[in-house]
């Protein structure tokens, strides 16, 4: 079986996922969007309400900065394979709730597992805490976290400001600029691989 047939068989029971409350008011899952064969992955922290509607990741306004981004790289969007911590948005757009994040975590686990990226580039503290508990964004981003995961080995943790914050605050903007364009020279870099 490819891996794109692994990611359908995956999304299909997705799909039908009722194991938190976030289920009850989801327009679409978002399952994941890309290339199954992505030396990269980026991860943010849940669906946001375009992304709800489309039933795709990184479709609003946090979605048109990390293609500005990924352009500003030469790395096309469809090179790379794009999800979040959550697949369903939680309402009024609040930070997922721990429970939350521990219900869809065997979901990306499997979505990572699949696919086998050189790197994970984790878009926010909520997406980066879910793999290094208790860090701080201010403390780690740029820099690449190596750690074990249970089943997955380890992997290389690439931590960046989510769009969203980038977009808000000017401060915030310069160092997600300058934390992107590290990424292809840590895709090249052989020790980092």
């Amino acid at each position: 079986m490819t891996k794109s047939e692994k990611l359908i068989k995956l999304n299909n029971k997705i799909l039908r996922c009722s194991q938190c409350a976030l289920c009850a008011n989801r327009g679409h899952v978002v399952f994941g969007a890309g290339n199954p064969d992505a030396k990269i992955i980026f991860i943010g922290e849940a669906p946001g309400k375009k992304e709800d509607e489309l039933g795709v990741p990184f479709v609003g306004s946090s979605g048109r900065i990390l293609d500005k981004m990924l352009a500003s790289i030469k790395i096309k969007r469809e090179d790379v394979y794009l999800t979040n911590i959550c697949k369903c948005r939680p309402p009024e757009n609040r930070d997922p709730l721990p429970e939350e994040v521990k219900e869809c975590w065997p979901w990306l686990k499997k979505q990572i597992e699949i696919i086998q990226p050189k790197i994970i580039v984790t878009l926010g503290k909520y997406a980066l805490n879910s793999f290094v508990p208790d860090t701080k964004i201010s403390e780690v981003h740029g820099k690449i976290l190596k750690i074990k995961i249970p089943k997955l080995g380890e992997l290389k943790i690439f931590p960046l400001h989510h769009p969203a914050a980038a977009r808000i605050n000017k401060k915030t903007r310069t160092l997600f600029e300058e934390d992107f364009a590290k990424i292809p020279t840590l895709l090249k870099n052989k020790k980092e691989q």
